[in-house]
């Protein structure tokens, strides 16, 4: 049975707002973040109408999932994810509300780099690659077709904007951003994480195509933050959809997409809200993502 879709936890929560994102809403409890994630959905840098029931607590729990398979190759933010350990920040009578999309997490300094790693060409990475040969200045093989596998997994940073867009860049970019050290340090661990989750969702039939990962420091420790390896931070493909030269049908809100495509929508002002079918198709493609990858279903 699905639950309530929860577009804001303002008025369920006792403590200061401090960030809204398009997904999740962070908090002030003193000592640390309680990070809320809502079932709002995005796509083309648009905040979609309705909410996605359910989407938040598939990607709190899988965030979590993840945090904890990953926590033997580096530390993350996580302090606790129960929601009966927060006394009074969350009214009692809206705890079922808030069940599963909570995180409790350390105050970690953010570090303003998206660290993406593509094992596939595929989305912008291919636009750069047929345009250039080269993905955020990585040169790469002649003659790649769409969606083909790289020879090895590549490392595509990009300097994170709080407005607009984020902003592709080249490795020796984010050296003079960041210092030789924490570049390498950023590449490094995010390839290993990588490898581990490739690994994992192949034994899972998921082919784990490229992924997005974000970092920040805790008394001058690198850890792990944000989300990690869930529909809105990486690109996952059925192994049986797998194809070249065509656009495979990834498993999150791909329903979303291919609507707004062929909605006829100009992409420069807010859409119309999005159909039922489309929300309750999204919904059930996050709720099976979820059930491949963390072996059993949210209800």
């Amino acid at each position: 049975m699905a639950s309530q879709a929860i577009s804001t936890a303002v008025e369920l929560v006792n403590a200061p707002l401090l960030y809204k994102g398009k997904v999740r809403e962070l908090y002030d409890l003193g000592e640390h973040f309680l990070i809320v994630v809502t079932d709002r959905i995005s796509a083309f840098d648009y905040v979609l109408e309705p909410a996605v029931p359910d989407k938040g607590n598939v990607l709190n729990r899988l965030s979590a999932h993840w945090f904890s398979l990953t926590g033997g190759l580096i530390g993350n933010h996580v302090i606790h994810t129960d929601i009966d350990r927060l006394g009074d920040a969350v009214k009692p009578e809206h705890k079922h509300l808030l069940k599963d999309r909570i995180m409790v997490a350390r105050r970690a300094e953010r570090i303003p780099i998206e660290c993406v790693v593509r094992g596939y060409v595929t989305g912008s990475g291919w636009r750069q690659y047929e345009a250039t040969g080269e993905i955020n200045g990585t040169k790469l093989p002649e003659g790649l077709r769409k969606n083909a596998k790289l020879p090895e997994p590549i490392f595509t940073p990009a300097a994170k904007n709080d407005v607009g867009h984020d902003e592709d860049i080249s490795f020796e970019r984010l050296v003079e951003l960041v210092g030789a050290d924490l570049a390498e340090r950023l590449r490094s661990r995010s390839l290993e994480l990588y490898e581990f989750a490739r690994r994992y969702c192949d034994e899972r039939g998921i082919i784990l195509a490229d992924c997005k990962l974000e970092f920040g420091t805790v008394d001058g420790k690198l850890i792990l933050i944000d989300e990690i390896f869930t529909p809105d931070a990486a690109r996952f493909w059925a192994k049986e959809n797998y194809a070249l030269d065509t656009d495979i049908d990834s498993m999150d809100k791909e329903p979303v997409r291919t609507y707004l495509a062929g909605s006829g929508w100009d992409k420069n002002s807010k859409p119309a809200p999005l159909p039922p079918s489309v929300v309750e198709e999204t919904a059930r493609r996050y709720l099976d993502i979820y059930a491949r990858l963390a072996g059993e279903r949210l209800f």
